[in-house]
């Protein structure tokens, strides 16, 4: 069960990341211009997609799982921050605390690791096995 669990969450965390991340390129310039209208320059949009697609599809297959949900988890507190901390609108509340309970997820990958059913044990075995 510990298994399927961990893959579990690594996919279910990973697809709001890769569909964000592709959105992002489809609506390239609206995007733009929203991260634009709040601060943000336009030009860290490749950035962003890099983040949220490349991020997001090295957590699915569980690869520098460590590393990448430390960053991944830095990335959802700093853009709680940026985008949604209009209290005053119950949404931006909702989406804030998304944005939290999405840094937990990361953080619980950081101190756990991919699980069993990732890239990162099949490369941990394969290094065991040679030495």
């Amino acid at each position: 069960m510990n298994n399927l669990s961990a893959c579990g969450g690594r996919v279910l965390l990973s697809l709001l990341f890769i569909m964000a991340g592709f959105n992002k390129i489809i609506g390239y310039s609206g995007t733009a211009a929203y991260m634009e209208s709040q601060g943000v320059p336009g030009i860290l949009l490749p950035l962003v997609i890099l983040a949220e697609l490349g991020g997001g599809l090295l957590i699915l297959v569980g690869f520098k799982t460590r590393i990448i949900a430390f960053l991944l988890a830095g990335f959802c507190v700093l853009t709680a921050f940026i985008f949604h901390s209009n209290f005053a609108e119950q949404s931006e509340i909702t989406a804030f605390l998304k944005n939290m309970a999405l840094a937990g997820g990361f953080l619980m990958l950081l101190a756990h690791g991919a699980g069993h059913w990732s890239l990162d044990e099949k490369l941990s075995s394969t290094r065991t096995e040679s030495h």
